[in-house]
């Protein structure tokens, strides 16, 4: 098994969709909405683990000046796939679990760093903040 199909495989079990055009479409969208909040080695590095074809719909986007907030990216999810919130975040946090296994803790870790407050909850992880 490839390895698109094996993270297309994962998308779709984590988000319970009922075939893999719409795992696929789901997919393509975050890592489109994520390709534009990303910058720096964080963005290389996350594009080097994954699949040629995700990759390209990652690397096809041209970053933002700065990340949006973590509730204007589930809208940009939302708008983009024609959803409600709740869906887009279900769909989110399903693609977002997903890349964390491709990733690991030390990427995620560093991509959590460069993301403003409130992704955390997206990539399936506690929000914490380190108290002062």
């Amino acid at each position: 098994m490839t390895r698109h199909r094996l993270l297309l495989q994962q998308v779709r079990t984590l988000g319970r969709y009922s075939d893999d055009e719409e795992a696929q479409r789901v997919l393509d969208t975050v890592l489109a909405v994520l390709g534009s909040q990303l910058t720096g080695e964080e963005r290389c590095d996350l594009a080097a683990l994954l699949p040629e074809r995700d990759r390209a719909v990652l690397a096809s986007q041209i970053p933002l000046p700065e990340p949006a907030t973590a509730p204007a990216f589930v809208e940009a999810v939302a708008r983009a796939l024609h959803t409600s919130l709740a869906c887009a975040r279900w769909d989110t946090s399903a693609v977002l679990a997903a890349l964390t296994d491709v990733a690991g803790e030390e990427l995620t870790d560093r991509l959590l760093a460069r993301l403003p407050r409130g992704y955390a909850l997206l990539f399936g992880r506690a929000d914490l903040t380190v108290a002062a």
